[in-house]
């Protein structure tokens, strides 16, 4: 149990300061500054809980780690189950207090939610927003398990991991919002209307797509150094 409240907390912790720092104060702190938001809750988490449950925080992330054959079925579906109820939280709570502002709406200012397409951002195309989630979730989940492996300096982890985050979102924020993560995907997008919902599925499917490659690609041998 105490494992599935390490993931829900990590998870909500994500969440709410990733995606509340793109509602609340994206217009001051830009793109690069939403960036180092998720990164460094990354790395806050990784450190804080990272002994309790290895702070998966994220769906594709456990299921890469059976695809890696670091961790049982039943365990991920677990902690997929604690991921995707903090996320919901988190974006339940980021709502209250983003619905303290006067003029904040919804429809008008969002939620961080994820997306593609004509008025999202960079207004880039499905293709591009797949192709980006599926290979930003490989290379991520590259750095996981490569960073937590054996011969890995565990005390490096947390730092590696948060940072390989950052860029991904330095690069891919105009692309997607990056989600690189469901349950960061679907808390947000529960939320934030219909068309939100009607695009989460990418950012459920892709970024699973993208860890099972990488923790296969390790369980063939050709990446662990274990």
């Amino acid at each position: 149990m105490k494992k599935l409240v390490a993931e829900f907390i990590g998870t909500f912790t994500l969440v709410l300061f990733g995606c509340g720092a793109a509602v609340i104060a994206g217009a001051d702190i830009g793109l690069t500054g939403i960036s180092f938001a998720f990164g460094l809750a990354l790395i806050g988490m990784a450190y804080g809980i990272g002994p309790v449950s290895g702070c998966h925080i994220n769906p594709a992330v456990s299921l890469g780690a059976v695809a890696a054959g670091r961790m049982t079925i039943a365990e991920a579906i677990r902690y997929i189950a604690a991921q995707f109820a903090g996320g919901i939280v988190a974006a339940a709570v980021l709502l209250m207090i983003a619905s303290g502002k006067v003029d904040y709406t919804v429809a008008e200012n969002g939620l961080g939610q994820n997306g593609w397409g004509a008025g999202y951002l960079g207004e880039y195309n499905m293709t591009s927003a797949f192709v980006f989630e599926v290979v930003a979730t490989f290379l991520f989940m590259v750095v996981i398990l490569g960073a937590t492996g054996k011969s890995a300096p565990a005390s490096m982890a947390g730092l590696a991991i948060g940072l390989a985050l950052v860029v991904i979102h330095l690069v891919g924020i105009n692309v997607t919002g990056v989600s690189v993560n469901p349950a960061r995907s679907f808390g947000p997008a529960l939320f934030a209307g219909a068309h939100a919902l009607s695009q989460v599925w990418l950012f459920i499917i892709a970024p699973v797509i993208g860890a099972v490659a990488a923790g296969l690609l390790f369980k063939s041998g050709m990446l662990d150094a274990d």
